[in-house]
């Protein structure tokens, strides 16, 4: 099976080819913004943090940023800085030129003299580097070059027994033909941790994940607080759910049987091709930022209550097994996969329509949320091991 995507010059394969423009802190993002606006084919994001950070907040801000920048999705890159924060938009810049060979331009706001000058230079740099990603054509590639992110949000009780068992076939499938897959939310294993772990490639990376379960608890027991203050969230248990152990059966069902070959942190790139889990929050949208940054060239999110939410650089699609979310929310949701739960069609067969749509959606086809412009971005920052 083949998509049409944007062969690299690192041999990956971007789904998207867009122009990024790139803040480094949250002062710089207004700039981004409206840089973005008057350049057709580039898109923004809005960066929340970037100043006073303590240094492992630090550390995974700029592994986000480079993580975003090298995503095969992205053609290119305009940096814009403020000029006190933590990391520069120089050495931004210089980082990612270590790891990719895509153009990238940096400016300040500070050393530019203000919002207009740096504004005016930044568009003349995404113009020039539009024009040039206009010339990229899509040529065939394998579908072992998808990197998909596997995410779920506003999960009721259809979730764990249609969306995501549907949505783990698709990865068994994706796995099988050489591809990668990414699911993260570590907050969603616990409870089910041991069950997951099984699947693991071998005892160190078994280990690690019951480790990162147990150690998630501990941090959040020395500050007092509980995972399940929060888990199931009010949506999860109008929508049947009742326990944070049976949401996380249901949640670890969308990542499939295959091997576990290796765990990551948040926003690191995979070394390995196959199943993999990263290490999230259980925070929807700060997951599936990560697994961007981490490097996935589409998400698929199953979802029961359901949600809008999409991102800039990546396409987000959205599915459901619930037939009233589907019908109520139209605009927002992707495919229906409500035929599992009234019988009319089995696991395997909607897992080859959900692979068909990804197939569709690799190639070009608009997700409705990249049709509405939707573009969430979340860093959780906190470090959970001290």
């Amino acid at each position: 099976m083949q998509f049409m995507g944007y062969r690299r010059q690192d041999g990956k394969a971007g789904t998207r080819n867009h122009v990024l423009i790139l803040p480094t802190c949250a002062c710089a993002s207004e700039c981004c913004r409206i840089v973005s606006s008057q350049v057709k084919g580039t898109v923004n994001v809005i960066f929340h943090s970037g100043c006073a950070d303590v240094r492992s907040n630090a550390e995974l801000n700029k592994r986000m940023l480079i993580g975003l920048a090298c995503n095969p999705n992205v053609y290119g890159v305009v940096i814009i800085g403020l000029g006190c924060e933590t990391l520069s938009h120089a050495k931004l810049k210089e980082e990612i030129k270590k790891l990719s060979a895509k153009p990238v331009a940096s400016f300040g706001i500070q050393e530019e003299g203000g919002t207009i000058n740096t504004a005016s230079k930044a568009i003349r740099a995404a113009l020039a580097m539009t024009t040039e990603a206009s010339h990229i054509q899509r040529s065939l590639c394998d579908i072992s070059d998808i990197v998909l992110g596997l995410e779920c949000g506003g999960s009721d009780g259809t979730s764990g027994l249609a969306a995501n068992p549907v949505l783990g076939c698709v990865s068994d499938k994706l796995v099988d033909s050489g591809a990668t897959t990414i699911m993260s939310e570590t907050t969603e294993w616990i409870g089910a941790e041991h069950i997951l772990a099984k699947r693991a490639a071998t005892p160190e990376i078994h280990n690690k994940i019951i480790d990162l379960c147990h150690r998630y608890e501990i941090h959040l027991k020395q500050a007092g607080q509980n995972c399940r203050d929060g888990q199931p969230t009010p949506g999860n248990k109008a929508g049947g759910l009742s326990t944070l152990e049976e949401k996380s059966l249901g949640c670890i069902k969308k990542g499939g049987t295959r091997p576990i070959v290796e765990v990551l942190e948040q926003a690191e790139m995979p070394k390995c091709k196959g199943a993999i889990l990263m290490d999230t929050p259980g925070y929807d949208i700060a997951s599936v930022t990560a697994m961007v940054a981490g490097g996935c060239t589409a998400i698929i999110f199953t979802t029961g209550c359901g949600t809008p939410t999409g991102n800039a650089i990546s396409p987000v699609l959205k599915v459901t097994a619930n037939e009233q979310t589907y019908k109520s929310m139209r605009d927002n949701i992707d495919m229906d996969l409500s035929p599992v739960i009234t019988g009319t069609q089995n696991i395997e067969e909607m897992a080859d329509r959900l692979l068909q749509d990804l197939i569709y959606t690799c190639s070009g086809r608009l997700t409705k949320a990249e049709i509405f412009g939707f573009s969430d971005i979340a860093v959780d920052q906190y470090c959970r091991y001290v």
